[in-house]
């Protein structure tokens, strides 16, 4: 009924209007009987009962009742009152304090519902025996009890209540746990492919092409006929052209984190997100003279970076990652140490298929397609050590 109490089901929604029923009708009879039963204060039972289900009927119309805790509980406090007017007149008001216990526990917090219940159920147990001139068990068993059945009604249905929220919000975060699994699938899919396609233009068709310039090159200078040089001279020149649009299609395909970026800027950017989306201090360091490498001597470093990183968040249970990126006179190095809880690299199973690029055959593969080494050192308790090499490619450019 107000802001502070669970939103209704349609289940809770028949409930409070069979409450609503249960109320009107239990003071219509009060009203009833008093009038049958030629009580001397019938007049006033009436009144007093009609006033009741004014105030009552008033409370669901008033915007300050359905939103304010406090503003409830002041307008069951009249209810109460009016309540009280009536027992003070005739017995049969007793019987509606049944479903004011339920008006009690659910507008007011829980102790404050079950102080309220108890004084109800009090003052029920009261004005029964007044009307009765004496106090007897038999007074005492219909409101205890009617109090007993509310509050076990109303607490099981909030308990319910909660649990099924808790559910609820569990399917929704697992629901968007899905949608993000398959579009980080998806995305994966994507890149994997364009990596691919990089890689057969760089290892096929711009080798091939770099062969024939070469060749041509070689041909040109050893031909004596000037024509047959010039002929020579233009299909290296096609050659050339067509090589230079092969290096175009490697750098379109490239990886996004690469970018208008440097293979340390995106490696710096990693760590950073690493360390804003998890729970896990991601450092990087650059040691020696940065220079530029091959594209796909960058995408493997990247990529072998990413899916160690992603290992380190997944399994180590680390707090810290150090990543370095080294530029040496004879190998450029990336090395990963964490502060997790280490494994025994020896007794690893076989690599799982689903894995994909995250595995660490995966990441030894990508080193050794480029003439490099990959190294783990790791040990139950004592964190775990990633290093690749990659020898510098015979033409830095």
């Amino acid at each position: 009924m107000n802001a502070a109490a669970p939103a209704l089901t349609p289940t809770s929604r028949v409930l409070t209007w069979c409450l609503h029923l249960l109320l009107v009708a239990l003071l219509g009879l009060a009203a009833v009987r008093a009038v049958a039963g030629g009580q001397p204060r019938a007049g006033a039972v009436v009144a007093v009962a009609a006033a009741c289900a004014v105030v009552y009927a008033a409370g669901p119309l008033l915007p300050h009742v359905r939103a304010s805790r406090r503003a409830a509980a002041g307008w069951l406090g009249v209810v109460g009152a009016a309540w009280l007017a009536l027992v003070v007149l005739t017995a049969d008001g007793v019987w509606v304090a049944f479903p004011l216990y339920f008006l009690q526990l659910h507008l007011l917090s829980r102790r404050a519902g079950l102080l309220a219940v108890l004084a109800t159920a009090l003052a029920a147990i009261t004005a029964f025996a007044a009307h009765q001139g004496a106090f007897t068990p038999a007074a005492a068993i219909g409101p205890a009890l009617g109090a007993a059945v509310a509050v076990a009604v109303v607490w099981g249905y909030q308990a319910l209540y909660r649990e099924s929220e808790r559910r609820r919000h569990l399917i929704e975060e697992l629901t968007a746990a899905r949608a993000d699994l398959a579009e980080a699938q998806h995305t994966a899919g994507v890149l994997a492919e364009r990596e691919r396609l990089a890689h057969e233009i760089h290892d096929t068709l711009a080798q091939g092409l770099s062969s024939i310039q070469l060749l041509l090159r070689a041909a040109g200078r050893s031909l004596p006929d000037g024509n047959a040089a010039r002929y020579v001279e233009q299909a290296r020149q096609a050659a050339a052209d067509n090589l230079a649009e092969a290096r175009r299609f490697v750098a379109a395909l490239t990886p996004p984190s690469l970018d208008g970026t440097t293979l340390a800027g995106a490696l710096e950017h990693l760590c950073a997100t690493t360390s804003t989306r998890h729970r896990i201090t991601a450092r990087f360091h650059v040691a020696g003279d940065p220079a530029p490498l091959p594209t796909a001597h960058e995408v493997a470093l990247l990529r072998i970076a990413q899916a160690a990183l992603a290992n380190t968040v997944r399994h180590a249970g680390a707090t810290t990652a150090d990543l370095t990126l080294s530029y040496r006179d004879d190998e450029i190095t990336l090395e990963l140490v964490d502060d997790g809880a280490g494994f025994d690299p020896a007794g690893l199973a076989a690599p799982d298929p689903g894995e994909g690029g995250f595995g660490l055959a995966a990441m030894r593969a990508r080193a050794r397609a480029l003439g490099g080494g990959f190294t783990v050192e790791s040990a139950p308790g004592r964190g775990t050590a990633l290093a690749v090499r990659l020898p510098w490619p015979e033409v830095r450019s």
